[in-house]
């Protein structure tokens, strides 16, 4: 559902529990978002305002965002004219998606002073802004300057101008007969929430698709649309009524997808706590954070996957180039052969250049074998010549041999990274996979045209000092009876599971010639010795955190 005249007034409608909250922070994460902190009756509460023109929205919120260490100008100018007021109402009008907040306290004097901050929610076009006692913009977040009269401008030192609209406000139809009357006549299941939409104002056309589903509407008539309007009207008047609730929408993957309003009874609605009167507030902070959340984790999956890919066939190209010159020094030994054969029988060969020559080749029988000449030089030359390339295709064959076996060892550790890439499933897996290619020569680079999300944590992971570095110790723990099964997440975790965490005792699991994690099963008593079915477990799960997982040549 998008956030429309219809969610922005139930969010104003509760929003204005904040009555006499005390504003004591304001902040600005980055360019499209102002936190507000209030505090009201012993509560602190934080105040989302965001202007994305994807995800603009107004709510209160419970997820802390990381904050410049310098504050941009109109966070400094918020905090100049709003610290220390308090808030004296929260008001949207006909439906619209514009939210004013006025707020009033003392000045220096001890003189009651008010101010205002409007929030405009439409797509590209939002803005915040900060007025004055006569509406009079002290600033904004984005500035619009027209030249045309006709068109609104938003700078500081000028009136505020309220948007204006040529759609039919909702909320001032006095009938359902008022209602079909303003609609056009030629109405059906495929146009109506188009129609609708682009008739009254604050409603949008995702809105009405799922009132539509709800209901059960399959056919446009007089009394469905009375149903429709009678249905909106309940919607809009949540606050005279106590059985509406917010419904998830989850794909397939169990993923939230979107929401939508109904009137169905609090009981069926598991999603939000009921009890707490902020309930589309939280619900939004919870589907906007997720929503968020789970773009910033595909994009920096995206972005990061593209890099190793791209390194990765570097690599397969590098591979490639390797095999063809290892095939060329196949034909070394023919080379050694053709110049042995010219300089033993030079006593006979006529000195003048030649296309071919023939010669007995003693190392087979003294059968006869035609050798290819190059007729610009004699055939004393060309034995040179074959004898140069024979020893360059041999030093060529050393060298490449160990740039293969290099170029190998480096496409299995990019196969193992990909693998933990695979198996990542949250922005600090990806950020650490990230950290460990950045200080590997074959990443280094490319690692330097990427950066992490601000928000990566990694809380609970330990932090554990090496002689070179530190690295984040945090491994799957797998209980099995009285036994720790311990499985590494990424390579780092890998390495210090076996080579610095494992003791003698412990029992050491992986996959054979597959990429996978390793497993530790900590054995703190020497003597103690498992059974073939914790052992086989252990393998299972070993089995499990590899890249074969769902083989079935995998076996325990």
């Amino acid at each position: 559902m998008a956030y429309d005249g219809i969610v922005t007034k139930i969010i104003t409608d509760e929003l204005t529990a904040l009555s006499g909250a005390r504003i004591d922070k304001v902040s600005q994460p980055n360019k499209n978002c102002i936190v507000l902190g209030f505090y009201l009756n012993g509560s602190n509460y934080a105040l989302n305002i965001c202007t994305d023109s994807q995800n603009y929205r107004v709510h209160l919120t419970t997820h802390q965002k990381p904050n410049p260490q310098i504050a941009p100008n109109f966070c400094m100018v918020l905090r100049k004219h709003l610290l220390g007021l308090h808030i004296k109402n929260t008001v949207t009008n006909n439906l619209e998606r514009i939210i004013t907040i006025e707020f009033e306290g003392f000045d220096d004097v001890d003189d009651i002073i008010t101010k205002k901050l409007v929030v405009e929610l439409m797509g590209k076009h939002c803005n915040i802004l900060i007025l004055d006692e006569q509406n009079i913009i002290i600033d904004s977040l984005r500035h619009i300057n027209h030249q045309n009269d006709d068109l609104r401008s938003v700078l500081p030192h000028i009136k505020y101008i309220y948007p204006t609209t040529c759609k039919y406000n909702f909320l001032e139809v006095s009938s359902s007969d008022d209602f079909i009357n303003k609609l056009t006549k030629e109405l059906d299941i495929s146009n109506i929430s188009i129609i609708i939409s682009s008739t009254f104002n604050g409603i949008s056309q995702s809105f009405i698709n799922e009132s539509l589903k709800y209901l059960k509407i399959e056919k446009i008539t007089t009394s469905t649309l009375l149903q429709l309007y009678t249905y909106i009207k309940q919607i809009i008047n949540y606050t005279n009524s106590d059985n509406l609730v917010f419904n998830p929408i989850i794909n397939k993957d169990n993923i939230l997808k979107d929401y939508f309003l109904s009137t169905k009874t609090k009981e069926e609605q598991t999603y939000i706590d009921n009890k707490t009167k902020f309930h589309l507030n939280f619900f939004l902070d919870n589907f906007y954070h997720n929503k968020e959340t789970l773009n910033e984790f595909k994009n920096y999956y995206s972005n990061v996957s593209k890099m190793i890919l791209d390194i990765y066939n570097k690599y397969n190209k590098r591979l490639v180039n390797i095999n063809e010159k290892l095939k060329e020094c196949n034909n070394m030994q023919t080379y050694r052969l053709y110049g042995e054969l010219i300089t033993a029988n030079l006593y006979k060969i006529p000195n003048i250049n030649v296309n071919t020559i023939t010669l007995e080749n003693y190392y087979d029988n003294n059968n006869e074998i035609t050798i290819n000449l190059n007729n610009r030089y004699t055939p004393l030359v060309n034995a040179k010549r074959f004898f140069k390339k024979y020893n360059k295709l041999k030093n060529t064959l050393v060298i490449v041999s160990n740039q293969k076996e290099e170029t190998i060892q480096e496409l299995n550790y990019i196969e193992s990274i990909i693998y933990e890439l695979e198996n990542c499933t949250s922005i600090d897996d990806i950020s650490e996979v990230f950290e460990e290619i950045s200080e590997n020569i074959i990443f280094k680079e490319k690692a330097k045209n990427y950066k992490k999300p601000k928000n990566t944590k990694s809380k609970k992971s330990k932090h554990i000092s090496t002689k070179s570095k530190t690295i984040h110790f945090n491994p799957i723990k797998y209980n099995l009876d009285e036994y720790t099964l311990l499985v590494g997440r990424n390579n780092k975790e890998n390495d210090y599971l076996t080579l610095k965490y494992a003791k003698k005792t412990d029992i050491w699991f992986h996959t054979k010639d597959i990429h996978g994690s390793h497993a530790v099963l900590v054995l703190d008593n020497a003597n103690l010795k498992p059974t073939n079915d914790i052992l086989q477990k252990c393998a299972k799960i070993t089995a499990y955190h590899s890249k074969a997982k769902n083989s079935s040549n995998v076996r325990c």
